[in-house]
């Protein structure tokens, strides 16, 4: 992913809630499951990872990208935002950003 695609994937974000929310059992093969699915729907995601996680939000994205196969965006305090293009139909391509 370049810096530029990098930087519109971070714009569109702006406007994203959270779906997923990571807590003291951190990122089990459910929440994992959850990540996948929704990646498939929406492929541009933010996460928040609550205070009681047992990890940094920087170690959450790169154990759930590394995971559910996505590309880290943008990690800022206890949020991140990770991207995968849905194998049909993608909404969001990165050859046109």
């Amino acid at each position: 992913m370049t810096t530029k695609q990098r930087a519109a994937l971070r714009s569109m974000a702006n406007t994203l809630e959270p779906v997923l929310q990571i807590g003291k059992d951190g990122i089990n093969d459910n929440l994992a499951k959850q990540a996948w699915d929704v990646l498939e729907a929406r492929e541009l995601i933010k996460v928040n990872v609550q205070k009681n996680a047992p990890m940094t939000a920087r170690e959450a994205c790169d154990e759930l990208c590394e995971r559910v196969h996505c590309e880290p965006v943008q990690v800022i305090g206890s949020r991140f935002v990770v991207y995968r293009q849905a194998r049909k139909d993608s909404k969001i391509r990165l050859e046109d950003l």
